[in-house]
């Protein structure tokens, strides 16, 4: 079994778990969210979620996995990239794991048209980087 099907398999796990466990959807946007609703005692799960997810990758790279994918060292290119996935996170009403993992396993329409639009987006962004010389 690869570790990017091992991967898929525990992010489904814990998206079903979250989803039947306490109905909640498991979108960084929502658990984010819900973060800043610390008041509200049905929302603390928020932050076992969060800390699952901070906790994976140590305990990853403490097992030997390796992660092949580099990363570009210009700043200023991140700090717009983020901004960017800010905005659109907020104008598409969620984010690539809300709608592409949650959404659409529940067949909503929204969550699809999302995705789709997500995917289209990535392809131009890789192509476009690629004829101006890539991103590093």
């Amino acid at each position: 079994m690869t570790y990017e099907l091992l991967g898929g398999a525990l992010i489904g796990f814990a998206a079903s778990l979250l989803w039947i466990g306490i109905g909640r959807i498991s979108g960084m946007t929502g658990v984010v969210s819900s973060l800043f609703m610390w008041r509200d005692k049905t929302r603390h799960w928020a932050i076992w979620f969060l800390a699952g997810l901070v906790l994976a990758s140590p305990v990853y790279f403490g097992l030997g996995g390796e992660a092949p994918v580099t990363m570009t060292d210009n700043q200023l290119l991140l700090v717009v990239a983020g901004l960017l996935v800010g905005f659109g996170t907020y104008i598409g009403n969620g984010c690539t794991s809300g709608h592409g993992v949650c959404g659409m396993g529940r067949l909503s329409v929204r969550s699809t048209v999302a995705t789709v639009t997500f995917i289209v987006a990535g392809v131009v962004t890789v192509a476009v980087m690629n004829a101006l010389g890539g991103a590093a």
